[in-house]
């Protein structure tokens, strides 16, 4: 990427991963243009909390622009990216969520497929983008029977919505990329965890109810396991990714921490970190969960130079220094 004059959309960019990708990019003098619908999926004050994070390192205020709109606005998508001649779009906006997918799929359809459909166009229409990069997610790989997953594995039999609806954008980048030339890169991100993660997400929730002494439910008898991934490693894998993808025009990658946490581990990780024990109340294994996930690396260190960096203790404690600097 030419630094000198990038200008990035990053969609999804109030979020948890979006938000820390905004930093990162204005730290390294990318100009960023940072789209967010702001919905309901969780409340509205977690984003804006983000933005003030984001806009108090923002030292140069003019490479920022805050932008509130929806990525299945075609109209306002096409008017945004004529106007703006991004060179680079990072699409991070989707409807998150393997157990919601399940009671709203059509609505996981619409916003994850359509919204990267429409974002895809846009970019073909605008011409000045010359790269786009996809987060994907490792959902895709389904209960796959060989460990750990790699990028050539099959993908075909994913076992939620939003599993399938991230596979289909998968194949939209595909599709875009031989039409049109279109280089497009699709990140299979596994669990991200770290500082301003979503508050649905698992760690989160066990961080919030532990030191309250509140119960937490545990599906499945605790032996299921994440291939967690610290948050500044992602970054540093999208960030590569952006850069790298021209010289591939197609490519698929995993950017994960490649080394699997089970879920009785996890707790017991922030049990030893909160110093407090959890309150568990056990329940069956969930719809549309797989058993596991384990990231194949080989392919994003020899073309990446992707490397996880942030072990998952200190990864935890680092999230725990987050909550208690918000006064929890």
């Amino acid at each position: 990427m030419n630094r000198a004059s990038a200008h990035v959309l990053v969609t999804g960019a109030a979020g948890f991963i979006g938000s820390h990708v905004v930093e990162a990019l204005l730290r390294r003098g990318d100009r960023v243009t940072a789209l967010d619908n702001f919905d309901s999926f969780y409340p509205r004050s977690v984003k804006e909390r983000n933005v003030r994070e984001v806009n108090r390192q923002a030292s140069d205020a003019d490479a920022l622009r805050w932008v509130e709109a929806d990525i299945c606005d075609a109209p306002a998508m096409n008017d945004l990216f004529e106007r703006g001649r991004f060179s680079c779009v990072i699409h991070l906006a989707a409807r998150a969520g393997v157990r919601p997918s399940i009671q709203e799929p059509a609505l996981y359809a619409k916003v994850n497929v359509e919204g990267t459909a429409t974002l895809l166009e846009a970019a073909r229409r605008g011409r000045s983008v010359d790269r786009f990069v996809l987060a994907s997610s490792s959902s895709v790989y389904g209960n796959n029977a060989k460990v750990p997953f790699a990028e050539t594995d099959d993908v075909s039999c994913p076992i939620s919505p939003y599993a399938a609806t991230k596979r289909a954008c998968e194949l939209l980048g595909a599709t875009y990329h031989h039409l049109y030339g279109l280089p497009v890169a699709c990140l299979r991100f596994f669990t991200v965890y770290g500082p301003r993660q979503r508050p649905d997400l698992a760690i989160a929730k066990f961080m919030d109810a532990i030191p309250a002494g509140r119960p937490m439910p545990m599906f499945g008898d605790g032996s299921s396991s994440r291939d967690y991934t610290y948050i500044d490693d992602i970054v540093a894998g999208v960030l590569a990714a952006a850069d790298r993808i021209g010289a591939f025009g197609y490519r698929v990658w995993n950017l994960g921490g490649s080394q699997p946490v089970t879920l009785r581990e996890m707790i017991g990780a922030i049990e030893r970190t909160v110093g407090r024990k959890a309150v568990l109340e056990p329940q069956p294994d969930q719809p549309g969960d797989v058993e596991r996930t384990f990231a194949d690396l080989t392919r994003s260190r020899a073309e990446l130079g992707f490397e996880p960096r942030t072990g998952f203790a200190e990864g935890i404690e680092r999230q725990w220094a987050w909550v208690r600097s918000l006064g929890r």
